[in-house]
């Protein structure tokens, strides 16, 4: 089937979840193709959407086989999510290839014992495990991936579609007056990341970062 239009996902994650927006441009406006928010741990309670908390709790030999366990989970169930999206949006004409992802602000972690070692570190490995798991689905799929730290998404989108800010959640948020619930501020920033991952030039190839990708 030949696609004339390209797609973006764009991703706000959340420990244990995500907000997932599909996003295509028609005459240089974006249009969302599909929205849901995805469970990226099998059982969806406190002990395995907070891993990093729960191997706090464990000895080191058990806490490192834990959280490589949920990082196998939470990229099968990435990998999983991404595909479900590829055909949702071959069902509509178009081709999903780029992923559009929101970063946290902190600097790169230490190793497994400094972090559980500092309760700040462990609120921010449980989501960067699951930011990494996106990341290495979106590889396998070959997508071209797009990161942005949120806390530069309104001034990096603002500069690139020409707006100011508040011009631009105003935009955001009337796009999916026509879905009803939810289209929280979740929502709105993943659309925010597909629609800047649509105009970012061409990163390097995607298998090469699947091949580099932490195991």
């Amino acid at each position: 089937m030949a696609h004339s239009k390209q797609a973006a996902v764009g991703f706000r994650v959340h420990s244990g979840w995500a907000a997932a927006v599909a996003v295509c441009l028609e005459k240089g406006a974006p249009v969302v193709l599909a929205r849901q928010r995805v469970h990226l741990v099998e059982t969806f309670t406190y002990e395995f959407r907070q891993p990093y908390h729960t191997a706090e709790k464990m000895l080191a030999g058990q806490a490192r086989e834990f959280i490589a366990r949920m990082q196998v989970e939470a990229r099968r169930l990435a990998y999983r999510v991404i595909q479900e999206l590829e055909s949702r949006t071959q069902e509509q004409g178009v081709k999903l290839t780029r992923c559009g992802l929101l970063l946290a602000s902190g600097r790169p972690l230490p190793g497994l014992e400094k972090i559980l070692a500092s309760h700040a570190l462990i609120h921010t490995a449980d989501g960067e495990l699951f930011r990494e798991a996106l990341i290495h689905a979106s590889a396998r799929c070959s997508l071209c991936e797009f990161t942005i730290k949120e806390k530069e998404l309104l001034d990096r989108a603002g500069q690139v579609f020409r707006a100011k800010p508040n011009e631009l959640m105003c935009r955001v948020t009337e796009l999916g007056r026509s879905l009803g619930t939810p289209w929280s501020q979740d929502e709105k920033f993943a659309t925010l990341a597909a629609w800047l991952a649509l105009a970012a030039p061409p990163q390097s190839s995607s298998k090469e970062r699947e091949k580099s990708a932490p195991t």
